[in-house]
């Protein structure tokens, strides 16, 4: 039975296992994915044990300190310095990010090449604001006061990386103008702070489509009042699996239907739904 496991510290609770365990049973595949905690200052003494497995997820705080054990990276881990999969090629260890596979599958059919705002620039938020840029957003950041700095560097990596960029940053409070998406890369919104909503009600009605990095509620209230003016909205649901369904190409060849797909996002969102309650087990 081939070995797969997801690395990081702390783990605590992971939608990973039902993930992968759905993947791989829908492919008839008989596989083990466990979770494996590694504290920083092990990494390097357990960094030989990584060829036990056939594949490996990685998260926080290893997505750039497991890249020195690694023996190739592909070209979004470069673009990034950031790895969440790795693949086992005959004991040679690969590195690729299939996080930014998983936020572009989720916006496919979003117009990113027209007006974007992204709120929020840490993590995940400056993957999805490269990712805008390369498909040809014309890019505004929106941020609180004490992000400013690293927003001013984030517009300086993109535009060393692609000089003719349209991007700019600005204080989202002060935001009022139309945009065709929003991205919401920020954690304002998430489970237990549900009520928060990280822009306001004017943003939303003069935007055409939204989309929600948060996974926990399952439909945030900014997804919830997009979806209330007949606009779609997308959560982070879609990109969790979307990122291990490419994980799974990647480590065996695999592929999968939308209707495939879409049934372990449907599992997965009940799941957080039943260990989530909102207001005695109903989401407002």
């Amino acid at each position: 039975m081939d070995k797969y496991t997801l690395i990081g510290y702390p783990l605590g609770h992971s939608m990973s296992p039902m993930i992968h365990d759905r993947l791989f049973a829908m492919k008839g595949r008989k596989a083990s994915y466990s979770l494996t905690e590694i504290a920083p200052e092990e990494l390097a003494n357990k960094a030989q044990s990584l060829k036990e497995y056939r594949g490996l997820n990685v998260t926080i705080p290893h997505k750039q300190t497991v890249i020195p054990f690694l023996d190739e990276i592909g070209e979004s881990a470069k673009r990034y310095n950031s790895v969440n999969c790795i693949v086992n090629k005959n004991g040679k260890l690969i590195g690729y990010n299939t996080d930014c596979d998983g936020f572009v599958r989720s916006v496919e059919k979003y117009p990113m090449d027209g007006k974007v705002l992204l709120v929020g620039c840490g993590g995940v938020g400056r993957m999805m604001a490269v990712e805008a840029v390369l498909h040809g957003a014309e890019l505004t950041i929106g941020i609180i006061p004490c992000d400013t700095e690293r927003a001013a560097a984030l517009t300086e990596e993109i535009l060393a990386m692609k000089p003719d960029a349209k991007i700019r940053t600005a204080l989202t409070a002060d935001l009022d103008e139309s945009f065709d998406v929003i991205l919401n890369a920020s954690p304002v919104g998430m489970y237990p702070k549900t009520e928060a909503c990280p822009v306001s009600d004017t943003l939303i009605e003069k935007c055409g489509y939204v989309f929600d990095v948060v996974y926990n509620p399952v439909e945030t209230t900014l997804m919830k009042k997009a979806r209330a003016l007949g606009k779609p909205a997308v959560g982070g649901s879609a990109m969790l699996v979307l990122q291990a369904v490419k994980a799974h190409e990647l480590w065996d060849g695999d592929f999968y239907t939308d209707e495939q797909i879409q049934s372990i996002i449907d599992e997965m969102e009940a799941q957080i739904k039943e260990q989530f309650p909102i207001d005695g087990g109903a989401e407002k």
